[in-house]
């Protein structure tokens, strides 16, 4: 079984101006990181013209969906009956992306096949990241 879930989304962003592109993204969650989901964007969608990926909480994600979550650079909520809105909150500004709801739940239930909420904490390997730390220190 794969470790690794990849899932595609159309990702509408939401710009100053009075118009919405849509933009291609991927959602991925990787059972070796237990806790984290990541979005990531091709060069077109971004600023600066280079594939950008935000890490943030899976958590983050499943609450999101539900109602307004998160206070930090990145913030979840939903936006009418089909939608959810995720902001990316930057030094150089602020993304706004809608993507159906339906298809975040998708892959959030599809993350819960590898890594069922509340268990994370068994996949984790402590050792091995203990030891990575250690190697870093001076």
């Amino acid at each position: 079984m794969s470790t690794v879930i990849e899932q595609a989304v159309q990702a509408r962003l939401v710009a100053s101006a009075p118009r919405i592109e849509s933009v291609a993204a991927t959602l991925r969650y990787d059972r070796e990181d237990p806790y984290a989901v990541s979005m990531a964007f091709p060069p077109p969608a971004t600023l600066e013209g280079v594939e950008v990926s935000w890490a943030f909480a899976r958590d983050l994600l499943v609450q999101g969906v539900e109602g307004p979550a998160g206070v930090g650079d990145v913030r979840v909520r939903p936006y009418g009956y089909d939608r959810t809105v995720v902001e990316f909150h930057a030094p150089e500004g602020v993304a706004m992306v809608h993507i159906r709801t339906a298809e975040l739940r998708s892959f959030l239930e599809r993350s819960q096949h590898l890594v069922p909420r509340g268990l994370e904490h068994e996949y984790v390997d402590w050792d091995h990241d203990l030891a990575q730390l250690l190697e870093e220190l001076p």
